[in-house]
């Protein structure tokens, strides 16, 4: 099987959980998840199914949340699944304090992440020095959130606002949550949390454990097609010629006009394409400086091959060899200065 799995993570279970529930359901070794949610969290956990393990570090990296911020209380986890530390009524906090400050969680900001976290501080995660009552002072990163749109208010002694969030890699939710609470002096936590977009999946499409047991158990499940999630990407099509240079590891120029824009579906999910469908990595794919390194090129498509099977049969285990991708030859092509 290659692909990948949208699953909607339930609360309680950890990312590797799940990674080993569709690992042992649909027999497979190699499984793999594109970004792990704490076990509290639910939503959109990407899974990639068999070579599509390759293909993780290509998916798009924005991510979106659903999350619930209560006022008044502080956790050592900045979440509820830790022990609370302060508690104290906000319930003076309004809809409106709460919405001016927003603003300054926008952009590219400076964030310190949570004591509890799988950061590495000294070859050590951050969660095992805290559990063993270590407090290590926590280096800040830089991450990016894109939006923060207002949904509702809860009032109450422990007031709660229910946000979304578009953000890049590394943000922390419990982080945000935190800092909030801070600036507003309330203290704050997190008290939900929902990834609804993650790795180009949605939330929305996102198969429920359950229903995707059964699935994987009758044999109806049908992977994502690896090109799914790829379509941010650049993308060429290999003549024949170059199709056996490539599927031999041999260096060739492509000339930049035949670069290809990102976002044509139609031309990177056909099934029947007999010649190689390529996706290159962004970066570098679409760099004018002639002396960048010659970008990533994932093959897609089908080739043609002398191992190929001449016996009219079209079953899943031919189709899975007989692709090229998720193959990553590095590198592939130098592309030639317009």
């Amino acid at each position: 099987m290659l692909g990948f799995l949208n699953l909607h993570k339930p609360a309680g279970m950890t990312s590797h959980d799940c990674v080993a529930i569709a690992r042992r359901h649909l027999r497979l070794k190699r499984v793999g998840h594109g970004g792990t949610l704490d076990p509290a969290a639910t939503g959109v956990l990407p899974i990639a199914l068999g070579a599509a393990t390759r293909l993780l570090r290509f998916l798009p990296t924005a991510k979106g949340y659903r999350a619930i911020v209560r006022f008044g209380q502080v956790t050592e986890t900045d979440d509820l699944e830790g022990k609370i530390l302060r508690q104290e009524s906000a319930a003076h906090l309004t809809a409106a304090a709460v919405q001016a400050i927003l603003p300054k969680f926008l952009g590219e900001i400076e964030q310190i992440p949570p004591q509890y976290s799988a950061i590495q501080v000294q070859g050590q995660r951050l969660y095992d020095l805290a559990r063993r009552g270590e407090v290590v002072a926590v280096p800040s990163r830089v991450v990016t959130v894109s939006a923060i749109r207002w949904l509702s208010w809860q009032p109450g002694e422990f007031p709660e606002a229910t946000l979304e969030i578009d953000c890049g890699p590394g943000t922390y939710i419990r982080a945000i949550a935190r800092d909030l609470g801070h600036g507003l002096g309330t203290g704050a936590t997190l008290a939900r949390l929902e990834r609804t977009h993650s790795c180009g999946l949605s939330l929305e499409d996102a198969w429920e454990l359950e229903a995707f047991k059964a699935a994987a158990l009758d044999q109806s499940f049908r992977a994502i097609a690896p090109t799914a999630p790829l379509k941010h990407l650049p993308w060429l099509i290999l003549s024949p010629e170059e199709q056996l240079h490539w599927s031999h590891g041999r260096r060739f120029e492509v000339p930049r006009d035949r670069l290809m824009a990102p976002q044509r579906p139609d031309a990177i999910t056909d099934p029947d394409q007999e010649n190689a469908v390529c996706i290159l990595a962004p970066d570098q794919a679409m760099n004018p400086d002639p002396d960048a390194p010659s970008p990533v090129l994932l093959g897609i498509g089908r080739y043609q091959n002398a191992e190929k099977p001449d016996d009219g049969l079209d079953n899943s285990e031919s189709i899975d060899r007989l692709q090229i991708a998720p193959q990553v030859v590095l590198p592939a092509i130098a592309p030639t200065q317009s």
